[in-house]
């Protein structure tokens, strides 16, 4: 029996994740040998946002609070990557499934394998408070939003915040646009 045929076994023809049932494959959880116990079978939707997370649907997710309680190691691995990518956008339920989530730890070691360094350089607000993913900040200054034919004024709040790879910028919402923001520009409300 092929890898593919063992998992659709195992997974009773369903994405491990969401539970779809349509355009499923194999997917290999890295660091992987390709093996049953290092791959799940996930649909479309969920492998297209895995692979680029910038256009992650976050109520596609929800089915994680099911699918974390897999008995199978690597779903269980796949749940909590997720999860936490969910957190780094903002998602308070994230972190809250995060919380109540336990992991045998070599599962837990391996699914922190793939997540990004802990050590990456904090971000900063103008008074050097380390922000969060889910912070709430308060714009310092006038900022010109380019493309959007607006300026965000100063004392301006902005939920729910996302940390982005430069630890320089933040993303959030001001008057309903998407809007990268310089970090030292706000401050922590």
């Amino acid at each position: 029996m092929s890898v593919e045929q063992a998992l659709l076994q195992r997974s009773d023809n369903k994405c491990e994740l969401c539970g779809a049932t349509e355009q499923l494959a194999p997917f290999a959880v890295e660091p992987s040998d390709g093996s049953l116990d290092k791959s799940v079978v996930l649909c479309k939707a969920c492998r297209s946002q895995i692979e680029d997370p910038s256009f992650i649907d976050v109520n596609h997710w929800r089915c994680l609070n099911d699918s974390m309680w897999s008995q199978e190691a690597p779903v269980q691995v796949m749940a909590y990557r997720q999860l936490f990518a969910l957190i780094s956008k903002g998602e308070t339920w994230a972190q809250d499934s995060l919380d109540m989530l336990y992991l045998d730890p070599e599962v837990e070691k391996w699914a922190k394998l793939g997540l990004p360094d802990e050590d990456a350089e904090p971000t900063f607000d103008v008074n050097k408070a380390i922000l969060k993913a889910g912070d709430n900040i308060t714009l310092v200054k006038d900022l010109v939003v380019k493309g959007a034919n607006f300026t965000a004024k100063q004392g301006t709040l902005v939920k729910n915040i996302s940390l982005t790879s430069n630890p320089k910028h933040i993303e959030g919402k001001v008057n309903g646009s998407h809007i990268v923001i310089i970090a030292e520009y706000c401050k922590k409300a």
